[in-house]
């Protein structure tokens, strides 16, 4: 398409000064919930294909969302602005029902009114055999535009799976509200860059990471620019740009290419024999594990929490004590019973940090530190007997405290093939079988290549050569194993493995084809270290297809986590991640990838889209020299622009003021290259209290200001993390503080108080108008609220000539306020006391103290069906409730609840703080009403609380009952009930 030629339609400049849909509404709930779906398709994302070791990147539907929201204007027809938005979004009812997955006669709720004649009687739902194909779709459309929203979602496609015809007929409709000539949304986004700046929009992200704002600017026609310190960051982002927005040719030019190195790899592979066995038979992973010398018995112990191999396939491992030898033999036991599996799941000789094995009597065994030699040194640091491990090394020696041993090994059974996934392969397809002397020849053959060969591969750049520096993440190997160079992490299998790669990569002449093939060989790193677990998993019952236990790996957390048990891929399991396809998707803007520190931009962007480094940030600048060590000096020749160094001294990191300056000289730096209309969304997921604080001072400080602020829940809870972690993603909006005033901090709180007022009432109107789902929650308002607050603040230069901004480059004391905390506390106050909860009095909210007033607040948002942890703590910060937790019933991420009374019982009753207040009392009294059903004994008990002040307090206790019976009556019936009866005897209670 030729989107020049459409752009010279429309008015360049004439959106120049409009303000843009993002500062005024945002449909967060909406957003939310896609955005949701999105991260719940863990395989469907596209840009994990790169590489799915950067766990950090921003879901692309939502960087898509604030682009938009950032080029359309706010008209003064809300309610048509956010139709639009929600049209070029495909989020809207239309988009929805085009996206509707196939629905089965088992989705219809039997109890629609139409159920009957859309599904026939019987055991078994069906289809009508006398409807028509369409009249059966026009009934199954009907029911499904009178879901609710999420329920319609849960039975969607997501936009980028149907995106091609999600636009179709809309555009008569955007462009008579706009003012633009487009046709699609590439044009529309070119168009309306020039309406806003006079040419098509520049998109940059300072931090761009994993890649997801740049590659999802481009892909909607956007110039995008990435920009990054790390060299991993930046290839990721090339590859974004040239691989997955390459386009069909460069596809299958490169499919083509993955395919001939894995070919070239597996022949030379095939050439050692040293990954089959005497007939031939393939191998698919190899099992290790620690060993050490326990000092009590003198045995050699292998290390293992457990000695389960395989669940699926029911094998074990078992210890056989060879007393003369002081050794254990290990055998490699098959079909065995429950009695065993259950037996070898105990019989592990790791025991939270204890060494504990059959020759030892002892069960209490032998604490590990002793065995390492833990102890202070003389400077106070950490040391142990752990040796240093030298250049040379690539095993351990005789006589170092951790030995390493191979004890098992998976073989894949005849007429078994390569797996593309670790669920590919059935577990039937393998069996497990210890070590043969021919194996363990092989495995003594690798490791005297490697030995031989490792000076020569790391002169040549096959295989790393670097110290590993120490750090927050990277002395973890260095401390709990001696390895002092980033080789030592990897078996002399997978240092033959990475040569060989790396070798057939170098030899390619297309440099787009060498750069592609090193990013693949880098996710397959991901799966190749000493640092990779084995993982038994269970095969669920009725689960269709493989399911297989599995090497896991490095970076399922972003951490170096060393293991006593660890396996190690074959080449079978290592190969299909280098040959995978790479998706293809066009892309009609273009991209530009920057390896520069974020203060030091040289070019000038319209638009910043960033997810700064905040404080508790992953540690890529450590955990990424992993991928460095082993592509960096390949990397200067194909990426001779990137600087292959991980640049720590130069990253974002940490709390304290360097933080804060650095963040500063960051948003300073891309404030001066922005137009004076330009605008920026940073996004932050944080839980300190203090984030709004800090970033609003930083954003003073940079000379921006605030002007709008949104939260969108982005994650997932994960079986691998334990407790609550933040949900929500804050979309900060921020422009140019174009003019120097000076407030009085008198003014400014009055300015405060008008500027929440207005806020709320106009998102409270276009959701009365909206209907169709309630689309602000009272978090959702709260939030909307202190932006409000930041809009005045930041609009000032200084605050009684006092430039409260520099707060950020001086080291606060312990509990200090700054201007802007108390400022946004005001601001706090203020929503607070506008934000009443449905049916609760006015007159009483205002006196209710912070921990009560939380209470009344949640008890509201569960009666609505909110369950988020993530809510009940933005609302705790919110009243500065620190001592939430206790108030709370459940705080799981997704099924979080207050404690009601029954919960409660008598707990939280000293005085002082909520222990006092009526809201407590009457919970007791609700709670003594439950134990014999009787409203005498809370009467009693409230009668004898209040003494005298009873009399005048007794309807006021009585609303707080009644307004406990309503919003309980769902979550806990029981409790309402007595609450009831507790309200009711207090009403009708006369001297």
């Amino acid at each position: 398409m030729n989107m020049h030629t459409k752009a010279a339609d429309v008015v360049s400049k004439s959106l120049a000064q409009a303000p843009a849909f993002i500062e005024r509404q945002f449909p967060v709930n909406r957003v939310s919930a896609e955005v949701h779906k999105e991260r719940k398709a863990i395989h469907g994302q596209i840009l994990t294909s790169l590489g799915s070791y950067w766990k950090g990147r921003k879901p692309l539907l939502l960087v898509r969302a604030s682009i938009l929201g950032c080029l359309l204007p706010a008209t003064d027809k809300p309610l048509q602005d956010l139709r639009v938005f929600l049209l070029l979004m495909g989020m809207d009812d239309r988009s929805i029902a085009k996206r509707m997955k196939a629905i089965k006669p088992a989705n219809i709720d039997p109890t629609w009114p139409r159920y009957a004649e859309l599904v026939a009687e019987g055991s078994k739902p069906s289809w009508r055999g006398d409807l028509s194909k369409e009249d059966r779709q026009s009934l199954i459309r009907e029911w499904f535009s009178g879901l609710p929203f999420s329920q319609r979602l849960a039975l969607s496609l997501r936009p980028d799976e149907c995106e091609e015809d999600l636009h179709g007929g809309i555009w008569e409709e955007v462009n008579a509200h706009l003012g633009t000539t487009s046709n699609s949304l590439p044009e529309l986004v070119q168009q309306l860059g020039v309406m806003r700046f006079g040419h098509s929009p520049r998109v940059a992200d300072l931090f761009a990471g994993g890649g997801s704002i740049p590659f999802e600017a481009a892909r909607i026609g956007c110039d995008a620019v990435a920009t990054d310190l790390n060299p991993i960051a930046c290839m990721l982002n090339w590859g974004a740009f040239n691989i997955i927005g390459g386009g069909e040719a460069a596809r299958l030019l490169l499919a083509d290419a993955q395919q001939k190195v894995v070919e070239a790899i597996e022949a030379k592979l095939d050439e050692l024999g040293v990954e089959t066995d005497a007939s031939g038979r393939r191998a698919k992973a190899y099992l290790y594990c620690v060993e050490v010398t326990c000092p009590k018995t003198k045995y050699r112990v292998p290390l293992a929490p457990s000695w389960v191999i395989s669940k699926n396939l029911r094998t074990i491992a078992k210890l056989v004590p060879r007393p003369e030898k002081k050794t254990y033999d290990i055998e490699i036991v098959t079909g065995a019973t429950d009695k065993q599996l259950e037996a070898a799941e105990k019989a592990g000789t790791l025991i939270d940090e204890r060494v504990v094995h059959p020759a030892n009597p002892d069960r209490e065994g032998v604490a590990l530190s002793v065995i390492r030699g833990d102890r202070k040194g003389d400077a106070g640091e950490n040391v142990n007997l752990l040796r240093k491990w030298n250049r040379e090394d690539v095993v351990p020696r005789k006589d170092d405290v951790f030995g390493e041993r191979l004890y098992c090994i998976q073989w894949m059974r005849d007429g078994a093939t390569e797996a593309e996934g670790d669920d590919d392969l059935d577990a039937a397809s393998t069996f497990y079988a210890a070590p043969t002397k021919r194996d363990l020849a092989s495995e003594a053959k690798v490791t005297r290549i490697v030995q031989e060969s490792l000076a020569d591969w790391q002169k040549r750049g096959l295989v790393p050569d670097q110290v590993i520096a120490p750090g927050e993440k990277t002395d973890e190997p260095i401390r709990t194993r001696g390895w002092t160079h980033w080789h030592h992490l990897f078996l002399p299998r997978h240092l033959l493995f990475g040569a060989l790669a790396l070798e057939e990569i170098a030899a390619i002449k297309d440099p787009f084809v060498k750069g592609s093939l090193l990013i693949g060989f880098c996710r397959t790193l991901n799966y190749m270290s000493r640092l990779t677990q084995w993982l038994t998993r269970k095969k669920p019952e009725n689960a269709a297809g493989g399911f297989s236990d599995v090497v896991n790996h490095v970076f399922y957390n972003q951490a170096l986590n060393t293991f006593y048990n660890f396996g190690c891929r074959a080449s079978v399991g290592l190969l299909p991640s280098m040959k995978k396809a790479f998706p293809s998707i066009g892309l009609p803007g273009t991209g530009r990838v920057s390896t520069r520190e974020a203060s030091a931009i040289d070019t000038e962007s319209d638009i910043y889209v960033t997810d700064p480094p905040y404080a508790d940030a992953v540690n890529y600048h450590e955990i990424t020299e992993f991928f460095i060590a082993w592509a960096r000096k390949l990397g200067r020749k194909v990426f001779p622009d990137f600087i292959w160094d991980s640049r720590r001294e130069l990253a974002i990191k940490g709390v304290d003021e360097k933080f804060r300056t650095d963040m500063v000289g960051a948003y300073k730096g891309d404030g001066g290259a922005m137009p004076d209309n330009g605008i920026q969304v940073v996004m932050f997921t944080h839980q300190d209290a203090g984030v709004w604080a800090d970033l609003a001072a930083i954003m003073w400080a940079a000379g921006l200001r605030v002007t709008a602020a949104w939260n969108v829940i982005t994650e997932t809870e994960s079986s691998t993390k334990k407790g609550n972690y933040v949900q929500g993603t804050i979309l900060l909006v921020v422009r140019k503080r174009l003019e120097k005033h000076n407030g009085r901090r008198m003014d400014i709180e009055g300015e405060i108080e008008d500027e929440v007022k207005a806020q709320l009432r106009s998102l409270n109107a276009i959701d009365e108008e909206w209907r169709a789902e309630r689309l602000y929650t009272d978090g959702d308002l709260q939030l909307a609220a202190y932006a409000a607050a930041l809009r005045v603040i930041t609009s000032y230069e200084t605050i009684d000539k006092q430039d409260v901004g520099s707060d950020v480059f001086r080291k606060l004391a312990k509990g200090e306020k700054t201007v802007i905390r108390d400022l946004i506390e005001y601001a706090a106050s203020v929503a607070n006391n506008m934000l009443v909860p449905e049916g609760f009095q006015p007159s009483l909210w205002r006196d209710l103290d912070s921990a009560s007033r939380f209470y009344v607040r949640m008890l509201d948002m569960e009666h609505k069906g909110i369950s988020k942890f993530a809510d009940f703590e933005n609302f705790a910060k919110t009243f500065a409730l620190s001592s939430y937790q206790q108030l709370m019933g459940a705080t799981q991420a997704n099924k979080a609840s207050l404690a009601g009374a029954g919960r409660l019982e008598g707990k939280h009753m000293e005085p002082g703080g909520f222990g006092e207040t009526p809201l407590r009392r009457v919970l007791f009294a609700v709670f003594k009403t439950m134990q014999k059903d009787d409203p005498k004994i809370g009467l009693s008990f409230l009668k004898t609380e209040f003494g005298q002040d009873y009399w005048t307090a007794r309807l006021t206790l009585a609303d707080m009952a009644s307004y406990l019976s309503a919003k309980t009556v769902r979550t806990r019936p029981d409790e309402s009930a007595a609450a009831n009866l507790v309200a009711e005897a207090l009403r009708v209670d006369r001297l």
